[in-house]
């Protein structure tokens, strides 16, 4: 799925063709030599889309910047961002591309089935330290710090070793994130997040939120989000709600929340510079949710990030 955006006939064919297919889960293919699945892709790529399966996901993003969302958590990411969305969790990684621009090999994933950990452990005792984090991961987790570091190269050792060599790489993976400190970790859904995707939840909710992370500096508005899916207002508000977990003008706020915390942490722009530049119209609405998100103003939270 690209990040950028055109309202045009483009984009309604695509949504209409997009209505047409039946969006079950992801399927996950098994692989015959090893005990978990690694692979690489690009994006824009098929697969890069709001998804969700019962296998267990770890995930690397390589290279680029954007907005991800896990469950109702939505947030943004940079080269070596290192997560663990567990089974059943939708998930989607949207970059800011330039028109036409491909990330090669953005995205490095394993994914296994939490049977099989199950199994193993009873015959390698060892293996009971993952449970625990397997049952965290119900949320989603972001890991931060020394831990995403030393994480992110056992993925990488993973995807270039076979056998024995690339077991000791998973088991060294799963070592680093179940020892993860509190600090280096952050769990992203909320812990009572429960979706209903049926047939047509994941393209509509692809679509929606191609234009919503693609726009959400600007003028968004759920008509329009509605009329692209080809709903009526009313049954687009409900639908989105169950599909996603949260509100549509929930789910714009957020995302105009993470980008202000991203602008606050890396630029000295002034913080009513940022409240616009996010979409926000107003300082002390912007204010306001910025404490209410975050547990602390703009300026405090600028203040203890960057020290």
């Amino acid at each position: 799925m690209s990040s950028t955006y055109t309202h045009d006939g483009a984009a309604a064919r695509l949504a209409q063709r997009l209505l047409g297919m039946r969006a079950n889960r992801e399927v996950i293919p098994e692989d015959p030599n090893h005990s978990v699945r690694w692979h690489q892709h690009d994006y824009p790529s098929p697969v890069a889309r709001w998804n969700y399966h019962p296998e267990y996901e770890i995930h690397l993003i390589r290279t680029g910047s954007g907005k991800f969302i896990v469950g109702d958590y939505i947030g943004t990411f940079e080269a070596g961002h290192v997560s663990l969305v567990g089974s059943g969790l939708p998930h989607d990684w949207v970059s800011d591309l330039e028109p036409g621009e491909l990330l090669q090999n953005r995205d490095a994933v394993i994914q296994f089935d939490g049977r099989w950990v199950e199994h193993a452990a009873e015959l390698v005792p060892e293996l009971a330290e993952v449970k625990p984090l397997l049952e965290q991961s119900a949320r989603g987790i972001e890991f931060f710090g020394h831990t995403a570091e030393v994480a992110a190269a056992s993925i990488e050792a993973m995807g270039t070793s076979t056998g024995l060599e690339r077991l000791h790489h998973l088991l060294a993976l799963f070592a680093t994130l179940s020892r993860a400190p509190d600090h280096e970790r952050k769990y992203l859904a909320d812990e009572w997040f429960r979706p209903q995707l049926d047939g047509q939840a994941e393209a509509v909710v692809d679509i929606v939120l191609e234009y919503v992370f693609s726009n959400h500096a600007g003028s968004v508005s759920m008509s329009e989000a509605a009329a692209m899916v080809g709903m009526a207002e009313p049954t687009f508000s409900k639908y989105f709600k169950r599909a996603t977990g949260q509100n549509f003008s929930d789910l714009v706020r957020k995302l105009r929340l993470a980008h202000a915390r991203r602008l606050l942490e890396r630029t000295d722009k002034p913080v009513s510079d940022i409240c616009y530049e996010v979409g926000f119209s107003n300082l002390s609405n912007f204010n306001r949710h910025f404490l209410a998100d975050a547990g602390e103003s703009p300026s405090q939270y600028r203040k203890r990030v960057q020290d």
